[in-house]
């Protein structure tokens, strides 16, 4: 009998501990004894994708700057840099904008398809028509400015897409809209101090950042030297074709590319983008 009362003691004794573990979860996860999550504020950077809309709405104001990054998610950058070197590096100065938590900036989700019709020869590559193109950017800036904002910029990571940009630019100015874009091809006095040979595309230059912005997708084991005579039309792995030809893809000497290189000049776009996003925020409608 006393080795039964024993058991019995024992098993009550853990169905009690078992109910008081369970019980204390609940406990702590109650409303009264956690932390309301926080609504965004206009006054500091906000990532708009992940804002339901009642908090879209208080940060969507005529004050706001809304930031697009753009950046090809499939565009060929040669044999030693993947496909998605453009949406990487967007990406990258996305978070470098947000980072700096500049006052009413709200950054839009990132555009990865665009007018690239020079590397269409190269497998993997993608291209909106110019018109196309075009269109998306007013659209896409339309939907937003029906809620408020005037000034947009977009984080552009190409050449090409400059064209689109600036009509785009020029029809929202008609009405009342600003829109202001990274230009990659305005000289950088730090660019032009590291920079050892010439070149435009998966260059010394573009693999150098990508070895600062994400050493991971570069192959350096496969860069080679591609600086042939630059001449008018798209890269072509036609030794005959028309443009400039390219078996690689690239057209510049990655293998200078270093990532101290990288530094410098991804430290300085990121100053110039920001220094234009300030600019804007202070521009008149």
């Amino acid at each position: 009998m006393t080795i039964i009362k024993q058991r019995f003691s024992y098993w009550i004794t853990l169905v009690v501990f078992m109910l008081g573990a369970a019980v204390q979860p609940i406990s702590a996860q109650s409303p009264a004894n956690s932390a309301a999550p926080q609504p965004p504020h206009a006054n500091s950077a906000v990532l708009l994708e992940t804002l339901s809309w009642d908090e879209a709405e208080r940060v969507l104001t005529p004050e706001a700057v809304v930031v697009i990054a753009l950046g090809a998610e499939s565009k060929e950058h040669g044999r030693h840099l993947q496909l998605n070197n453009d949406f990487l590096m967007a990406e990258y100065l996305k978070k470098r904008v947000l980072d700096a938590a500049p006052q009413n900036i709200v950054v839009a989700p990132t555009i990865n398809y665009s007018f690239y019709p020079a590397f269409l020869e190269y497998p993997g590559s993608t291209s909106l028509s110019f018109d196309t193109s075009r269109a998306m950017f007013t659209d896409i800036i339309h939907s937003l400015a029906h809620y408020g904002p005037r000034r947009f910029y977009i984080l552009n990571t190409g050449f090409s897409t400059l064209r689109p940009l600036a009509q785009a630019a020029a029809d929202l100015a008609k009405e009342g809209i600003l829109l202001r874009y990274t230009d990659l091809t305005k000289e950088d006095p730090v660019e032009k101090k590291v920079r050892q040979s010439g070149g435009s595309h998966a260059d010394e230059i573009e693999t150098s950042m990508m070895l600062y912005i994400a050493p991971e997708t570069v192959r350096m084991n496969k860069a080679v030297r591609d600086l042939r005579p630059d001449q008018p039309g798209p890269l072509t792995r036609d030794p005959h074709g028309k443009g400039t030809y390219s078996p690689t893809g690239a057209w510049g000497d990655p293998t200078l590319a270093t990532l101290e290189k990288g530094r410098a000049v991804t430290e300085s776009v990121v100053a110039t983008i920001l220094k234009d996003i300030a600019e804007l925020r202070q521009t008149s409608l």
